[in-house]
């Protein structure tokens, strides 16, 4: 009876010890997938905090273009497909959607407003407006921040999209929901249209 006892409680100790096993592991996997969560969500966090870095410069380009057309209209009015260009692809570039197509559009803006600097230059006395000047001056700041902006979120998004796909991450992102970043990229005309310098 007494060995039968004795068996039992063992039986019963390895079951604990089991068990106690299995939770612990439990609570070490918990652990873990907490962790990789919070990394991810602290990486998003920080790449969406990046966009709206270029979400600013894009704003502030967008206000500044209006002035600029206007000035530039008083000078060259038989240039009026090309000013039209400029507040088209503004529009488009205003109306949002993914990072992919807001890149395309801004592409188009920038080329857009490349014809128009190109345009200017046919034109000494406008070259010469303090308005024009002051203008052009801003517009280049803008376009510098922008390139900065733009280079700051696709190294976060690298960042991010880089320790997504790894393993074990790439299962407890997509168990979440997580998904890659698109890169802001300059549009296929931004690319193939020559720089103007001011």
């Amino acid at each position: 009876m007494m060995n039968l006892l004795g068996q039992a409680l063992v039986g019963i100790g390895i079951l604990v010890f089991v068990i106690g096993g299995l939770v612990l592991l439990a609570i070490m996997v918990g652990l873990y997938v907490m962790g990789v969560y919070n990394s991810l969500q602290r990486l998003r966090v920080a790449t969406e905090a990046a966009f709206s870095g270029i979400d600013v410069q894009l704003k502030r380009r967008h206000d500044l273009i209006p002035n600029l057309v206007n000035t530039v209209q008083g000078y060259v009015a038989h240039e009026r497909g090309t000013l039209e260009a400029v507040i088209q692809a503004r529009a488009a570039a205003m109306k949002g959607g993914t990072i992919a197509e807001r890149g395309e559009a801004e592409g188009q803006l920038t080329s857009a407003l490349g014809r128009l600097m190109a345009v200017a230059e046919a034109y000494p006395d406008l070259k010469a407006n303090q308005n024009f000047l002051q203008l052009q001056g801003e517009l280049s700041g803008l376009e510098s921040g922008i390139a900065q902006s733009r280079g700051g979120f696709n190294g976060s998004a690298q960042g991010f999209n880089a320790t997504l796909a790894q393993f074990p991450a790439n299962i407890v992102g997509r168990l979440f929901g997580f998904t890659p970043f698109d890169f802001f990229k300059a549009g296929e005309s931004d690319r193939a249209v020559p720089v103007v310098k001011f």
